[in-house]
């Protein structure tokens, strides 16, 4: 949980602290991104790793809010690294960290729960943002960007895949489906009550649900498997 408070820039506001794990396996990289997060008042580095192992240990020490993760790392890599934190009982958010926008590993990720994934040259501004969103459980993923990924899904055991996500979907009343069908368009909530004519407390309650029956942890899954199913909501 975060350890303190950092001032918001609002009136007199104040954002809480979010603690920040780094795991890179190149000390370079681990520098950069501990100087880019020290310009912001309310992020605070805890811990840096080496590799995935040393990842989960130092998170089940420092119990930080959000994970950068690089995937590719010697020993256990970012990818079981994630799948082991997200498993943990108030598991941190993850972020992976990559160098290809469209990298087939990044789905792993996402279907283990992480919050999404950042390019290793995201500008600073940018980074801390997503930090920021990610430590509030939300997906930081643009919809253009989730549709690019989600999409590689078909690339493989189509029939399979289809057939046992849209068994999953079965689970949901209609307008549950409704709304999940809309989250894998990249839709926000707000955009969804809009296009429906629902309050966005209606909309927000039906996503609860979703989760919940598809012991789901975020989005970003929900929109994995729409688009296995295939899915997705008329334009």
């Amino acid at each position: 949980m975060p350890a303190g408070e950092a001032p918001d820039g609002d009136a007199g506001g104040a954002r809480p602290v979010i603690d920040v794990l780094v795991a890179d396996d190149d000390p370079v990289v681990r520098f950069g991104l501990r100087m880019m997060l020290g310009g912001a008042p309310d992020l605070r580095v805890v811990a840096e790793a080496g590799d995935g192992a040393e990842a989960v240990e130092l998170a089940r020490r420092h119990r930080p809010d959000v994970v950068l993760m690089d995937i590719r790392m010697p020993g256990t890599d970012g990818l079981t690294a994630t799948e082991t934190l997200r498993a943990r009982p108030s598991a941190p958010q993850v972020m992976v960290l990559t160098t290809f926008d469209a990298d087939a590993h990044v789905l792993r990720a996402l279907r283990a729960g992480a919050a999404g994934f950042l390019l290793k040259d995201t500008p600073p501004d940018e980074l801390v943002l997503a930090i920021r969103h990610a430590a509030r459980g939300r997906p930081v993923l643009s919809p253009e960007v989730t549709r690019r990924l989600i999409a590689r899904v078909a690339e493989a055991g189509q029939d399979t895949r289809r057939d046992a996500a849209r068994r999953r979907l079965g689970v949901l009343a209609d307008r549950e489906r409704t709304v999940a069908a809309e989250i894998g368009a990249g839709r926000t909530n707000a955009e969804i009550a809009a296009r429906h004519h629902l309050g966005l407390t209606t909309v927000k309650t039906h996503v609860s649900a979703i989760l919940a029956k598809l012991d789901l942890n975020n989005r970003v899954q929900v929109a994995l498997l729409v688009q296995e199913a295939g899915a997705l909501p008329p334009e």
